[in-house]
């Protein structure tokens, strides 16, 4: 039963059995639940937003550590919790209301996250589940220094 839970944790909610581009297809489902979460006020502040990002990295680390005992694989295409890590942790500061600011917290992510410059590699040559989460979060880092420098300019 906790193999079952953990997969679904890890899969971004399902998210992640996209045949195609599943690490897009489960930041751009983060992202739209992100939204949801703002609209509806329970993501109203940006502490709430760090407190949120720290859940899903804590609880995602635990699931996809469950999931890779499970898998057999190093980090398999279908976990996409850490592509929800790294999002949440790019929007931190972030309004709802400003929808360009989400758009490009996501191609922000998904250019760092693809190209895994310096620290990120790093990050995601440590290993197993911590592995596999780090990179992703080192990449929704860069892109939050990202839209911290586009909303001080704008």
């Amino acid at each position: 039963m906790y193999s079952r839970i953990a997969s679904f944790i890890s899969s971004g909610l399902g998210s992640g059995y996209s045949p195609k581009a599943p690490g897009t297809f489960g930041t751009v489902a983060a992202a739209l639940a992100w939204l949801g979460m703002s609209w509806a006020g329970v993501l109203s502040s940006s502490f709430s937003h760090i407190v949120f990002a720290a859940i899903v990295i804590v609880v995602g680390t635990a699931a996809i550590r469950l999931s890779l005992r499970s898998d057999g694989s190093k980090d398999p295409q279908w976990i996409v919790i850490d592509e929800w890590a790294g999002i949440f942790v790019a929007l931190i500061g972030t309004e709802a209301s400003r929808f360009w600011h989400v758009l490009l917290a996501v191609v922000l992510f998904r250019i760092f996250d693809i190209s895994k410059v310096g620290p990120i590699r790093r990050a995601e040559a440590l290993p197993g589940a911590v592995g596999v989460m780090a990179d992703d979060v080192v990449a929704g880092s860069f892109a939050l220094l990202g839209m911290v420098v586009v909303r001080f300019f704008v």
